[in-house]
């Protein structure tokens, strides 16, 4: 697992270099991992660094702000269901959290190191940011919060008498109120984590003390207390109410049990089950404190599911008695009237005054803090390449400074919505997206069965995670559709965003595990018994020798697959025996590079083998798994041509040298040194003709179609750059074997025809060639007394008619040729209908330039040909006239693709 800690590879998403000098980074942090042990010292246990940050930030301002709201609108029943619904919630997520945290070493970032490693670069990043920006505004709504409060006791109040009461009050005085707070906790925050962690202790101290006060003040006041409230209504009008505080009165109980959702005076607008749910989860929200702070933990994968387990029983046993508490001792107008109704009926109200703020003001810092480790981790990955590449600069104790600033600066923004109920909706949504992904990492980590998935918190299963995802999604749009919705599309955006801009990382991706465990079922669906002739495809191994010479054919290929299996074969000449190692597995990057630059879907597969003939017969053999395996052998043709090198004639291979590798560390002039210059007309052939012919025979004997390709080099038109439709090409199909006239009856049609026209429509339904004109040659002898070649011309487009193939019949007298051919060529034909030929004759050279002129004559126009190729001789000593016959007859016709079809492929039923 030594590449868990790595960071991405080569560049950022921008193109640009995170520059470790500039940045202030040394050491292990200049390689981008800056939370390595080493690099910053880890202080915190599991009550400091998690339970004490997980409690202050869910007691937060709903504890002490937002009580009597919660219980005033919804009621106590509605408010218990909102409770377990929320903490339904949580406690789902926290089972993903604990699961994921325990399975291996957790750095800095917290939910984002989690995610990113489980899911990879782009939902780790996409989500990792949606998480801070909920962080962020988490922070505004606890400052926001904490001056409402300072306001209840120090704002102006025409009212009141009070010397106390000397703030303005109006919404740009709530908004500089807020900035200087907001200053106050950046102060804080520059100083370090570890130093706050142990003030945050004091303060969880105090926060106790002003909770036990809440619980004994009902004790100590058994006799009712009367309240008169104002506010400020519509119109600069005063709104006065009368509240009353009973103490523990069945009657009131029974009155708050019910909801009663009326205007909320703070915003003016009339709550509802989803409104008051949105401020009340906030209080939720704090569950990955302690995640958050995993850099500055001792043991994280043990303190964070310890931590904050306990954190979230203590603060939900803590809520559900204050509920019950404000609902049996305060009429509903006193909680619905004044949301600080607690320090109005404590034994001594500056208990909840210095509770309010010490609560409000740690979670901000918890928030802030939080916060700034999710950016800096996302700038030390350099996901996002410069606009956040100084968020990696750390002081010399290891704080992230820059990225603390980072964070003030957007949390000052969000301090302008003036009122902490008008963005708490949006709080909510963005922590439900966030746990949501939380629990999509563990379920997908839980679905690949990826045997290093062995986390030491075993309570928990892929139901629990499914219903996690289901509950906060639900929630989500049941608070606000439109955030909801907004928060998703951003989210796919950023998705998009890194999937196509950013660069690979060493971490593994979780979608290349639940593709391989999806592709393995599905193979073992694949059955081969259960194939049929209408869903027959071709299945391509291309053997290429070298790809400098062979690129359009190879992107001739991709078009002609029709969505089947495409392989590029390759044989490396030798014997292990006499090797030290696999020569082979070090060539895949650089083959894989090249498809990728030519934009093909293929796969590549690469052989040891003495001789190409017998590699290849291994590649017939073993390439593909279950029923993806090739059916059709394709071979560029065996001639004396030099080829032309295409890496000096596509932009790909040249123009962006300067660019730099690929996502794998094959750069450009690496992969153009692994593949060797051209062949010379001079230099040695690796096959013999004998050896040629005989793979073409090996692959008729193991019943696989064989294809040869020549003058493809001259095709224009098939790289990946390229937007043509076919519009002006022709493909010309000559379905007979022109070296054997005479060979099929005048009203048949035999399967290597029938394969010929099955090709060429498939090439015809491709992108490329899809408006591409499609024309059929029958040669036939005009001359002849008994007119065959009419009954010919009608059975062919009878075939035609059932088989769907929209193709123009040519009608080619060849009376002249047939002439020439002789009666002394022809073969036994018992020998022909048990597969078997004698050794062929010499075909006449008049013969076969008749044959060339003639199909000179009539394809000059066609971008592609497809003939008939014969059988090959049985005897190897007549290899090299098998070679030469097909050499002269497409001698100079250009791009042909010579196919000699064994599978049945047509099919005219339903």
């Amino acid at each position: 697992m030594s590449n868990e800690h790595a960071p991405l590879l080569a560049h950022g998403v921008c193109g640009l270099s995170v520059d470790t000098a500039v940045c202030g980074m040394g050491g292990s942090e200049g390689t981008g991992e800056a939370s390595t042990p080493n690099a910053v010292p880890r202080k915190l246990n599991t009550f400091f660094g998690v339970i004490v940050p997980t409690v202050l930030s869910m007691f937060s301002i709903v504890l002490f702000l937002r009580t009597g709201f919660v219980v005033g609108h919804a009621g106590l029943l509605q408010g218990l269901v909102m409770l377990l619904v929320a903490y339904t919630i949580i406690s789902l997520t926290i089972l993903s959290i604990c699961a994921i945290s325990t399975n291996g070493a957790v750095q800095g970032g917290g939910a984002y190191f989690m995610i990113s490693r489980s899911l990879g670069p782009e939902f780790g990043g996409s989500i990792g940011l949606m998480f801070f920006l909920a962080k962020v505004c988490a922070c505004g709504v606890y400052v926001l919060g904490l001056v409402e409060a300072i306001l209840d006791i120090f704002g102006q109040d025409p009212a009141s008498s009070s010397a106390l009461r000397v703030l303005p009050q109006g919404y740009w005085y709530t908004v500089l109120y807020s900035s200087i707070v907001l200053l106050l906790v950046l102060l804080v925050c520059l100083v370090g984590a570890h130093i706050f962690a142990r003030t945050s202790f004091l303060i969880l101290l105090v926060v106790t003390i002003s909770l036990l006060s809440i619980y004994i003040s009902p004790l100590a006041l058994t006799t009712p207390l009367n309240f008169l409230i104002s506010h400020q209504g519509p119109g600069n009008q005063t709104l006065t109410y009368n509240a009353s505080y009973t103490g523990f009165n069945g009657t009131t109980l029974r009155d708050n049990l019910g909801s009663s959702y009326t205007v909320d005076y703070s915003t003016g607008k009339v709550m509802s089950f989803a409104s008051v749910f949105a401020v009340m989860f906030t209080s939720c929200t704090g569950i990955m404190a302690g995640a958050n702070m995993s850099g500055e933990l001792k043991n994280p994968s043990a303190a964070i599911p310890k931590g904050t387990i306990i954190a979230v029983l203590y603060t939900c046993i803590v809520y559900v008695l204050l509920f019950i508490l404000a609902s049996s001792t305060c009429e509903r107008t006193l909680l619905v009237q004044d949301y600080g109704f607690f320090q109005r009926i404590n034994i001594w109200p500056p208990f909840v005054t210095i509770g309010i703020y010490c609560s409000a003001l740690s979670a901000a810092m918890c928030s802030l803090i939080g916060a700034s480790r999710i950016l800096h981790a996302l700038a030390l990955d350099q996901l996002f390449g410069f606009p956040l590449a100084p968020a990696a600069i750390t002081s010399s104790s290891g704080n992230p400074w820059v990225a603390v600033l980072y964070t003030w600066g957007l949390a000052q923004c969000v301090v302008f919505a003036g009122q902490l109920n008008a963005i708490a909706g949006l709080v909510t949504v963005f922590y439900l997206l966030a746990y949501a992904a939380v629990d999509l990492a563990c379920l997908a980590l839980e679905w690949a069965s990826a045997p290093n998935f062995r986390p030491t918190f075993q309570v928990f299963s892929w139901h629990t995670c499914l219903l996690g995802i289901l509950s906060c999604l639900v929630m989500m749009f049941v608070i606000n559709p439109v955030y909801s919705s907004a928060s998703i599309v951003l989210l796919l955006l950023l998705l998009l965003f890194l999937h196509y801009r950013s660069p690979t990382s060493s971490w593994g991706y979780i979608s290349q595990a639940l593709i391989f465990h999806q592709v393995r079922k599905y193979l073992l669906m694949l059955d081969v018994r259960k194939d049929h002739v209408k869903f027959w495809r071709p299945q391509v191994l291309l053997m290429v020798a070298n790809p400098r010479s062979s690129c359009q054919l190879i992107n001739f290929v991709n078009q002609l697959k029709k969505g089947g299996l495409f392989v590029l074969g390759h044989v490396k000449l030798g014997d292990l025996d006499t090797l030290p190692s696999d020569p082979v597995q070090q060539q895949y990057n650089f083959w894989l590079s090249l498809v990728d630059k030519l934009g093909v879907k293929a796969f590549v597969d690469l052989t040891l083998s003495p001789s190409v003939r017998q590699g290849t017969q291994h590649l017939l053999r073993i390439t593909g798994l279950g029923g993806m395996k090739p059916n059709t052998l394709v071979l560029g043709f065996y001639d004396s041509c030099t080829p032309e090198d295409y890496f000096l004639q596509d932009p790909a291979f040249y123009e962006s040298e300067e660019a730099g590798g690929d996502d794998f560390g094959v750069d450009l002039p690496s992969l153009q040194a692994h593949f060797p210059p051209v062949r010379h007309v001079e230099s040695p052939r690796w096959l013999t003709p004998e050896e040629y012919v005989g793979i073409i025979s090996d692959a008729i004997k193991m019943s696989k179609n064989v294809c040869l390709g020549r003058y493809f080099f001259q095709l224009q038109g098939e790289s990946m750059g390229t937007k043509m439709d076919g519009a002006e090409r022709i493909i010309d199909v000559w379905p007979l074997n022109l070296l054997r006239p005479g060979s099929t009856s005048a009203a048949s049609v035999d399967v290597c025809s029938l394969f010929l026209l099955q090709m060429a429509c498939v090439l015809n339904m491709a992108s490329r060639w899809r408006h591409a004109r499609m024309r059929i040659f029958l040669c036939v002898e005009a001359e002849s007394s008994d007119q065959g070649w009419v009954v010919k011309e009608e059975t062919y487009r009878e075939l035609l008619r059932k088989l769907r193939i929209r193709a123009s019949i040519k009608i080619v007298p060849w009376d002249s040729v047939v002439q020439l051919y002789g009666q002394k060529q022809t073969q036994d034909p018992q020998l022909g209908e048990l597969g078997l030929t004698r050794p062929a004759p010499a075909l006449s050279e008049d013969f076969l330039s008749a044959v060339n002129c003639l199909l000179m004559e009539h394809s000059a126009q066609a971008a592609v040909r497809f003939l008939y190729l014969p059988r090959p001789p049985t005897h190897s000593s007549q290899s090299q006239q098998y070679l030469s016959q097909l050499e002269a007859v497409t001698h100079g016709l250009g791009p042909t693709l010579l196919i000699h079809g064994l599978t049945p492929v047509t099919c005219t039923e339903l």
